[in-house]
């Protein structure tokens, strides 16, 4: 049986001892660096000194699918497809849900690993990511939200509810489970940013939450395993001063402004749960339609207060590395402090609940940490302080990288 798996131009050996990648999801660094010296994060914080802690950039656009999908193959977007949550299908005309592994074009690393018998799990807070990430895997692969029977009993208790904290600490205590019963080798653990979309670093929900992960991490360290922690993207606020929403009704604006039906603006940001952020992030894709000037388009969304960069779809693909054939005729970013949507009608943020809106998907959010419980070998600890890091480079470093 072979010792390792080549993967888009990568070599990941063999796990030596467990290993866990947990993408906390919404994990902006300033919950890191706020809450080691203040004592939520003793096990993190002791990773400065023991392991690695640092940043590193997420995928563009910044949103939860193409950042997983990026972090199991160890690619960007261009490479394996998932440029989102949602979009438009040009060929069909369909908007719909990227959560078809058949729109996958990259196997992952965990499919991989289990083939040569390394014994993987993917274990996730959203049902929308399992199909993803269990893309031909062959080992345990399930989600907090559609948890049966069996894995209740496993973690001892009942399935939490979508919308709560509990959803993400689950699935560490899955994880945790697996471990304990040598089920797994190699894990993958993603989270939920359901706190992270309501409470800013400091806030004390935030802090508990934060705290109740250190906790499950402290644990799989006493199992043995190496540790790598990152995100998916970071979160901002983005609301005004008086609390109500920042928001650019982008396909609103346009079409008031070229006529009924000029554009189509796709929110690549939804998916099934989106109470915590009414589908509402910092990147766009619009489409011209009924022969309205693109140039003319884009420049009235750039002169919109709040708007960060305005791309068309080629150098957004080559900007931010996206496959181009599922590209829009542009893209739209509002910068770190304003949301972009389509029309105001599509966004329901009565589940905001008096939350002020954070939010992500654009370059605000780009930073997330990149954390190992391991000290680096010198080769990976010189490519850690010569290079720019990548989230999806958490693999290689806990599997190739670490003393």
């Amino acid at each position: 049986m072979s010792e390792a798996i080549e993967l888009n131009d990568r070599r990941y050996r063999k796990p030596q001892r467990p290993t866990v990648i947990i993408c906390v999801d919404g994990c902006d660094p300033e919950y890191i660096e706020r809450g080691i010296p203040e004592g939520v994060l003793p096990t993190i914080g002791s990773f400065r000194n023991e392991g690695y802690l640092g940043t590193a950039a997420a995928a563009m656009p910044t949103f939860t699918n193409p950042n997983n999908v990026s972090i199991v193959t160890g690619a960007p977007p261009s490479v394996h497809g998932i440029a989102g949550n949602y979009c438009l299908d040009r060929e069909t005309g369909r908007e719909i849900m990227m959560t078809d592994p058949a729109l996958m074009r990259s196997e992952t690393i965990l499919a991989l690993m289990a083939g040569i018998g390394v014994k993987t799990a993917a274990i996730t807070a959203k049902d929308k990511l399992r199909k993803l990430l269990g893309r031909n895997l062959a080992g345990p692969c399930f989600s907090s939200e559609c948890a049966d029977a069996e894995v209740e009993v496993m973690v001892g208790r009942a399935k939490p509810d979508m919308y709560s904290a509990d959803l993400s600490l689950f699935v560490l205590d899955a994880g945790v489970a697996l471990l304990e019963r040598r089920a797994a080798k190699l894990l993958y653990l993603s989270l939920s940013d359901y706190v992270q979309h309501a409470h800013a670093p400091g806030d004390p929900a935030a802090d508990a939450f934060h705290r109740a992960i250190d906790v499950r991490v402290r644990r799989i360290v006493e199992l043995g395993a190496v540790v790598g922690l990152v995100a998916d993207h970071g979160m901002n606020d983005k609301a005004q001063p008086n609390g109500e929403p920042r928001v650019v009704f982008l396909e609103d604006v346009l079409n008031n402004r070229f006529g009924a039906g000029a554009v189509r603006v796709i929110c690549p940001i939804t998916d099934p749960f989106v109470r915590h952020h009414g589908a509402l992030g910092s990147f766009v894709r619009v489409y011209a339609r009924n022969g309205a000037d693109l140039a003319s388009l884009m420049a009235a969304s750039a002169a919109l207060s709040g708007i960060a960069m305005v791309l068309d779809g080629t150098e957004a693909a080559r900007r931010f590395e996206l496959p181009i054939d599922r590209e829009a005729d542009f893209v739209v970013l509002g910068d770190a402090h304003t949301a972009v949507g389509a029309s105001r009608a599509e966004h329901d943020l009565s589940g905001l609940a008096g939350h002020r809106l954070r939010s992500h998907g654009g370059l605000g959010e780009q930073q997330v940490p990149f954390i190992l419980s391991q000290p680096l070998t010198p080769e990976y600890r010189r490519l850690a302080e010569t290079r720019s890091l990548r989230n999806f480079d958490i693999f290689d470093f806990a599997l190739n990288g670490v003393v």
